[in-house]
């Protein structure tokens, strides 16, 4: 310091009182927020995208029925806080029908949580939405690994930005077979626009997460996905050609390029993941990390890596052939567990493995989240038939998340 500092006296006890510091100052501020405080912070964020304001005024009146509205978050029941048969009418249009984008909306929620969560991934979690008719935009009968059974629904892939104690979702996609783009009738009735094109549900998971770190400006963080559909492997190279860095659980049945030693004169072959990774057993070693964030509880893990090759899909031509991509396969698993529990791929080969365990549980996170929050908070309560009316619903709902979210515990 270029002077002395001047110690003063305080003439009153009452001026003696330490002033708190700006960084305690901001901390019991975010604790008196309210949900009315955190609501009106989104809504300057993601309203301020809309053109309109009646379009704000509908929108916000639409966020406080997701929030408050008891039991399932139809129209009618969040319409009901705003009283009568003229409000329901004007946010059935609103959501359904209106003209408005809901993609600034979505890029201005990915900043503002960006800020608020400082994410350590992205994470990409598909979304089953159970449905009784036939009529909603992508329904239709299908089989569903997670759920082991099939069912009549629509099936959508969200993107979100996840740390180790929040997540919420930033962007969507709904996943649409030829049998819907397919029909005229069907597609034209839905308002289906012309450039959308049928897609595999690894297709989906690239694009919805592809798509917006195109155009939005978004900090690069590591994708954690789940990849064990058919077509992982071609998943797998798309979203490496996009130059992500990515941290993928696979099947075991993923067949991985593994060269054997230089000096048995063998070539690469391929083998199924779950083969390379019991071979691996020798290699575990154990990891010590937060189990359960919530609770801060500590966990142990075994893990062993083994550096693999990504081969070229089937299908792709010759493109490729012979430039194998390096990869880790990590192998976790707990002591009392059959070897390997879990699977994962990643291209972050120099990474700790306490790292890539704590990646890994951000899955984990967002499957909670989803639970806690979105459900509570309707994202699977569209009953609308259109496939805008659909994206409009998910965006406001993700906003709700987000308000739900960094309210703060009134506990």
């Amino acid at each position: 310091m270029s002077g002395a500092a001047v110690a003063v006296r305080p003439r009153t006890e009452r001026a003696a009182r330490p002033v708190a510091t700006s960084a305690g100052t901001r901390e019991r501020e975010r604790a008196r927020r309210t949900q009315d405080d955190v609501l009106a912070e989104l809504c300057g964020v993601a309203l301020a995208t809309l053109a309109r304001s009646d379009q704000r005024r509908h929108g916000e009146a639409y966020l406080r029925g997701l929030l408050r509205a008891r039991g399932r978050k139809s129209i009618r029941n969040i319409a009901g806080l705003a009283g009568g048969a003229a409000p329901e009418q004007s946010l059935h249009h609103f959501v359904s029908s209106s003209p408005w984008d809901w993609r600034p909306m979505r890029q201005a929620l990915a900043h503002h949580l960006v800020r608020a969560l400082a994410p350590q991934a992205w994470v990409v979690r598909p979304m089953v939405i159970p449905k009784a008719g036939e009529n909603s935009v992508g329904v239709e009968r299908r089989f569903l690994p997670e759920a082991g059974q099939v069912l009549n629904a629509q099936q959508a892939v969200g993107v979100w930005a996840a740390s180790a104690y929040r997540s919420a979702p930033v962007n969507w996609r709904l996943l649409l077979s030829e049998t819907w783009l397919g029909d005229p009738v069907r597609r034209g009735q839905a308002a289906i626009p012309d450039a959308v094109r049928p897609e595999t549900p690894g297709e989906c998971a690239v694009e919805a997460y592809a798509g917006m770190m195109r155009d939005w400006g978004l900090p690069v963080r590591p994708l954690v996905l789940d990849a064990r559909e058919p077509d992982a492997l071609g998943a797998l190279h798309r979203l490496r050609a996009c130059g992500v860095p990515v941290l993928a659980r696979v099947s075991g049945a993923l067949p991985l390029a593994v060269s054997e030693s230089p000096l048995t004169g063998r070539e690469t072959r391929l083998v199924p993941a779950s083969l390379v990774m019991a071979g691996a057993r020798e290699l575990r070693r154990p990891v010590i990390w937060r189990h359960d964030p919530d609770t801060d509880a500590l966990g142990t893990s075994l893990t062993a890596g083994v550096r693999v090759g990504l081969p070229v899909p089937q299908g792709s031509g010759g493109a490729g052939r012979g430039r194998l991509r390096e990869m880790l396969l990590v192998g976790m698993g707990e002591h009392a567990d059959p070897w390997p529990a879990e699977l994962w791929l990643t291209d972050l080969v120099n990474v700790a493995p306490a790292a890539l365990v704590r990646l890994s549980g951000l899955l984990g996170r967002v499957d909670r989240d989803f639970t806690a929050i979105a459900d509570a908070v309707g994202i699977r309560d569209f009953t609308g038939r259109s496939f805008g009316g659909w994206h409009r619903h998910a965006t406001l709902a993700s906003v709700a998340h987000a308000v739900s979210l960094l309210t703060p515990c009134p506990c």
